[in-house]
């Protein structure tokens, strides 16, 4: 029996593959920036030879059952990257097949928000759970959900895109190609673009005028500090946040919903009016019913946790036994 499997996390900035064991314990990992590679082609050469190096380098390939891989605008079913708004490669990249095809190995991807499920669920905050949420915040805005112990991802495997829910038919223009999308305000860019519509309106002084470059992790540190303007941002941005999970809420009545990412980093200064908002526009049968809980685990760690647990559920396929 092999009793290992390699869980790779693809993210705008970098992509870490990892040897994981049956136990969960990660062996070895390593990393390389995804941004170096906006041809699909040198991506998929690039992450194959690292998946090669980490594998020889670590018990080699015979310890190896498969390949699981979390990444934005994954699709679970069909194993490709579909249309992200996100990511440099554009259109259906057949991921999966072509890793599968270059490995020799069964290869399993699926959303990286389906994968921080699977590593809550199995390893997490929503271990025991039958009917939870899990919403990742970073570049966009991801969530899975699970009903009656189940993951849900609908007839064609995109279920649970909490990101393009309309927050504003007239809103900003979201990298999907419509308006509005609730990402566009809670999302890496729209949080930044709260942030310098709050500076443009005030002469307020603030550390967030003096920053070399904007970002969440900036804006989350100046709240620290007691900035004004860091901690509005936050607020506006919980508000808006907590409309769009009152009205996803409303439809699947779970008993939890598991904070990852940029919303689990920015912690009361986003949550806690996200929770108000919430709880003032959720349907009023499951008022003050729906648990909000921050992921105590890191998010990296995470999300390989969850590839990993993709790895092992694939149909196991070998070019080497």
């Amino acid at each position: 029996m092999k009793t290992r499997v390699v869980g790779v996390d693809i993210k705008l900035a970098k992509t870490t593959c990892a040897i994981v064991d049956l136990r969960g314990n990660i062996i070895a990992s390593t990393d390389f920036p995804t941004a170096d590679h906006p041809f699909i082609g040198d991506y998929v050469a690039v992450l194959c030879e690292t998946i090669l190096n980490l594998v020889e380098s670590n018990g080699g390939y015979e310890s190896i059952r498969s390949v699981g891989i979390s990444a934005p605008s994954g699709n679970f079913p069909t194993g490709s990257i579909v249309n992200s708004p996100n990511m440099p490669w554009k259109g259906i990249i057949p991921l999966a097949a072509m890793m599968r095809d270059r490995l020799g190995l069964a290869v399993a991807l699926a959303n990286n928000a389906y994968a921080t499920a699977l590593g809550e669920r199995t390893f997490g905050a929503a271990h025991g759970m039958r009917d939870f949420v899990v919403v990742s915040v970073g570049s966009g805005v991801g969530s899975c959900f699970y009903s009656s112990g189940h993951v849900h991802m609908g007839a064609e495997g995109f279920a649970g895109e909490l990101g393009h829910l309309c927050y504003d038919p007239d809103g900003r223009e979201c990298g999907c190609g419509n308006k509005g999308c609730l990402e566009t305000y809670c999302a890496e860019k729209g949080i930044i673009l709260n942030a310098r519509e709050l500076l443009d309106a005030s002469d307020k002084p603030s550390l967030l005028r003096d920053a070399a470059e904007l970002s969440s992790t900036v804006i989350i540190e100046a709240c620290k500090k007691g900035d004004e303007i860091a901690i509005e941002t936050m607020r506006r941005t919980g508000e808006i946040f907590g409309c769009g999970l009152a009205t996803y809420a409303s439809v699947i009545d779970p008993e939890a919903i598991i904070f990852t990412g940029t919303a689990a980093r920015a912690g009361h200064w986003m949550l806690e009016p996200a929770y108000k908002a919430f709880e003032e526009h959720v349907f009023h049968n499951i008022n003050n019913r729906v648990k909000f809980i921050i992921s105590t685990l890191d998010d990296h760690v995470r999300n390989i946790l969850g590839a990993s647990v993709l790895a092992w559920e694939v149909k196991e396929y070998s070019l080497f036994k």
